[in-house]
């Protein structure tokens, strides 16, 4: 009796034979020297079900060992790492990034029609151009959803060891020594507790995509200031080697730039528009997307110009700030340094006291103007200095002490 084969026996020349795996930088590790193991058409695809090379590397200290777990047709079908299935170039689960784009999912489901389904796509890659791109989700461009959820920094967080079972049963006698983590393991009932490989790479039930969902519908806002007179904008966490050509650049493109302000020891800019719409469209356009040199940039609105005009004289020149613990205001001065005493009025305007007119105002007049007007009665006198007395003026206290013994002079 002629025993079955499956379809792998007669298409063993379609298995695959790579030279180096397809991985993000996040699976890859920090370390530029790691030793990697290749092993020819060790394991099957957990998509395919055809057998391909396993790599196997640890990416970093203290990190556990990680391996492919598809193979390089699967990964180039929706761009994903081998490893942990998630987009290679933005650092998301497929889901996300199928609903951000729009995409569906073609690929069959049944393993005939899949095997099928591969084997002619693979040929098709084969006799493509390689310097072209081989996946058509790169011409699907990008959308704010992508950018506002995008990794732009690797998550080596993701390569640390499992939790130790010995440890959580109490039975674990390494110590330091033990390369599993001694944590608290996740709650079963937690959701990401329960993932799976295949509804990850199909884009669906996917817990992880699932929360990254509901994280961008409740991401803030940036809603314009009240105050109209406001077009100015700041920038922070910028990288230190950021020139302001790069910045004028990048704002350069959502309105015309009245000046830009960068401060380096700070770390942050002013970017100030000629008008206000073209600082709202930068705000939208820019908030928790604006990325350069791999650094995600802070962006807030300015402070409102009524405001800072009630800080400044009106000679433009900017005020102090109050001290903490001292008075706002200063006493008034004695009484004796006015020119004037308060109950007495200064004397009125006389203009023949200034012109010296008396001596020509003609027949009558007097040294205080017209006939008849009474010279003005004198003023009061201004009461005597208080003598100020301070502790340094004892002549005791400055160490001038009789001496009866003192030569005679």
């Amino acid at each position: 009796m002629a025993t079955s084969k499956s379809t792998n026996t007669y298409n063993r020349q379609n298995w695959e034979d790579a030279d180096f795996p397809i991985l993000c930088q996040t699976c890859l590790g920090d370390n530029p020297y790691i030793r990697m193991t290749k092993e020819k058409y060790g394991k099957e695809c957990k998509i395919c079900s055809r057998p391909f090379t396993v790599f196997r590397w640890c990416p970093g200290a203290r990190m556990r060992f990680k391996k492919t777990e598809i193979c390089q047709t699967c990964s180039k079908l929706k761009n994903v790492c081998q490893t942990c299935l998630l987009d290679l170039e933005y650092g998301l689960p497929i889901q996300v990034r199928d609903a951000a784009l729009k995409v569906q999912d073609d690929l069959p489901r049944n393993e005939v029609n899949k095997e099928y389904y591969i084997q002619n796509l693979e040929s098709q890659l084969s006799n493509s151009d390689p310097t072209q791109p081989t996946n058509s989700l790169k011409s699907k461009g990008s959308s704010d959803l992508l950018v506002r959820l995008a990794r732009t920094a690797p998550y080596y967080k993701r390569n640390r060891p499992h939790v130790c079972s010995f440890w959580v049963k109490g039975e674990c006698r390494r110590g330091e020594e033990c390369p599993y983590r001694h944590e608290k393991p996740t709650d079963p009932d937690d959701p990401l507790a329960d993932q799976n490989i295949k509804d990850r790479y199909y884009g669906v039930n996917d817990p992880v995509a699932e929360k990254l969902m509901r994280r961008a519908a409740a991401m803030p806002a940036l809603p314009p200031p009240e105050d109209k007179t406001v077009t100015t904008l700041y920038v922070g966490n910028l990288p230190d080697n950021v020139t302001e050509d790069e910045l004028r650049g990048h704002f350069y493109q959502y309105g015309e730039i009245r000046c830009l302000t960068l401060v380096p020891r700070a770390q942050c800019a002013f970017v100030q528009y000629t008008s206000r719409n073209a600082a709202e469209h930068a705000a939208e356009k820019t908030f928790n997307r604006l990325v350069i040199f791999g650094k995600r940039l802070t962006i807030k609105w300015g402070k409102s110009q009524g405001r800072q005009g009630l800080t400044e004289k009106n000679d433009g020149v900017p005020m102090l700030e109050p001290v903490p613990g001292l008075p706002g205001t200063l006493p008034p001065p004695p009484a004796y340094l006015h020119p004037f005493p308060p109950q007495m009025p200064p004397p009125p305007n006389r203009p023949n006291d200034f012109f010296n007119l008396h001596h020509y105002g003609g027949p009558g007049w007097g040294p205080w103007g017209p006939p008849g007007m009474a010279p003005p009665p004198p003023p009061a006198p201004l009461p005597a200095p208080l003598r100020l007395h301070y502790p340094s003026q004892d002549p005791a206290r400055l160490g001038a002490h009789a001496h009866t013994n003192a030569p005679q002079i």
